[in-house]
């Protein structure tokens, strides 16, 4: 089991997703929840297409952290 950073914006009235150590595995929705579904779909997809092509599944190494900035 491995953990992936998955980056959501809001993208108009839409959102998007992505996962930063997965180049070209993305997801767009209406909604957060359903991107999210469709990201978890991507990114299980890509995996399985890396594997049957014996491509070594790459390591989780994006980092993300909010910061509280005093405005």
């Amino acid at each position: 089991m491995k953990d992936y950073l998955v980056i959501y914006e809001k993208a108009g009235e839409h959102y998007s997703a992505y996962a930063p150590d997965l180049p070209g595995c993305v997801a767009c929705a209406d909604t957060v929840e359903e991107t999210e579904e469709l990201m978890r779909e991507a990114v299980g997809l890509y995996l399985e297409a890396l594997a049957e092509d014996g491509v070594p599944l790459p390591e989780p190494s994006t980092m993300a952290n909010t910061l509280t900035i005093p405005v």
